[in-house]
């Protein structure tokens, strides 16, 4: 393309400004206040315990959907061990189902909650040590914990032979300079927090400083900054749940707002919109959480005066942390085995306990040797 022609973003002569219309932004930020009212409201209702497993369960749902955004699936049990044993006092190691991969994604995740020192390139490079550690991004050799060496930096799409490029990023020779910039300016602007999180977001995959894990980098960034502004130590909604909920819709934004063929006025009005549109989304879904975790304490509240057996609670502390749905298939007399270690007579007198008790409840159109159970609430 002619050197004289400027199609992206940072080639435009107001770049790195981000103007965009704020008349048009005052009642989605309305909405997002009174939305974070609630959950602040909500967590003042909660004892400790049950704000930490609010925070878990969002924790849980950032790392899943993050990954997914990117195509990268991780399992729900993996990333559910990785959070627990960080957060969870009462974490059993024995039933440890982490992998390497997901303890460091959590480990990104725990540090742009909790860590509120300012951002620095080498915290950055933390981060994307963590995401590629072994040096490859499948069987890709890249530059991990260092910015890309090269010029052309193109974001695309499409099977080999029919990419269609979405995007190019800003050049090498750049990146240091924006990037100090963007932190600066993330250390130090007064911008209103919902809007400072949508343009941090889109000025850092502008810059696209990485080999890889651009996307994920830059949602951790928001994170980060939105986490900066909650009064509990994390926050309860998973902005990456919301976002993967609207691919389609992120980048399309991205690609309307990044492409200066498609953005001709430079506005950002229409990507910040987006963006606080989803993060409202994602409050109103950590709206409904709180009240799964609220059955959860209704639960325990029914159960707690029936004199269970500690294996027994064992059993339906693991059903609960899967959810309301609890184990897939249901549980049935060999599971309870297995996490007991207790003999058959013993499992099967245990359970019927438990159904007695009004705690599990026989599922639909199970029965004799394949009957099943789940959690009655």
């Amino acid at each position: 393309m002619d050197e004289n022609i400027k199609k992206w973003l940072w080639q435009h002569d107001n770049y790195p400004t981000f103007p965009y219309e704020k008349d048009a932004l005052t009642d989605l930020l309305s909405k997002l206040e009174y939305n974070r009212g609630l959950l602040d409201g909500i967590a003042k209702s909660f004892a400790k315990e049950e704000l930490r497993e609010l925070e878990i369960e969002a924790l849980i749902e950032e790392a899943l959907h993050t990954s997914l955004i990117e195509g990268e699936y991780f399992k729900r049990e993996s990333v559910r061990s990785s959070v627990r044993k960080k957060l969870d006092n009462l974490f059993s190691h024995d039933d440890d189902s982490s992998t390497h991969k997901s303890d460091a994604l959590v480990a990104i995740l725990i540090d742009c909650n909790i860590n509120r020192d300012s951002l620095s390139v080498e915290r950055l490079h933390g981060w994307h040590n963590a995401l590629f550690e072994s040096g490859y991004d499948g069987l890709h050799k890249i530059n991990v914990a260092s910015f890309r060496t090269h010029d052309e930096m193109e974001v695309v799409s499409g099977a080999i032979g029919y990419e269609k490029v979405h995007y190019l990023a800003v050049p090498r020779k750049r990146i240091e300079a924006d990037m100090a910039k963007l932190l600066e300016w993330c250390k130090s602007s007064d911008e209103n927090i919902y809007v400072k999180s949508a343009l941090a977001h889109l000025w850092f995959v502008a810059i696209h400083p990485y080999d890889d894990g651009n996307g994920r980098i830059a949602r951790a960034i928001t994170d980060y900054l939105l986490s900066s502004f909650s009064k509990t130590t994390f926050k309860f909604y998973s902005f990456s749940t919301a976002v993967n909920a609207d691919r389609k819709g992120y980048y399309a934004t991205l690609d309307q707002t990044t492409n200066l063929f498609r953005n001709r006025d430079y506005d950002f009005t229409l990507w910040i919109e987006w963006h606080l549109k989803t993060l409202n989304h994602a409050m109103e879904m950590a709206l409904e959480n709180i009240e799964i975790v609220i059955e959860k304490t209704k639960f325990w509240d029914k159960c707690r005066d029936k004199g269970l057996k500690p294996r027994q609670v064992k059993v339906l502390t693991k059903m609960l942390n899967r959810g309301k749905e609890g184990f897939e298939g249901g549980l049935n007399t060999k599971k309870y085995m297995a996490m007991t270690k207790t003999s058959r007579a013993t499992a099967i007198r245990d359970i019927s306990e438990l159904v007695e008790y009004g705690c599990l409840v026989q599922i639909d159109k199970s029965a004799g040797r394949n009957v099943r159970y789940g959690l009655l609430f």
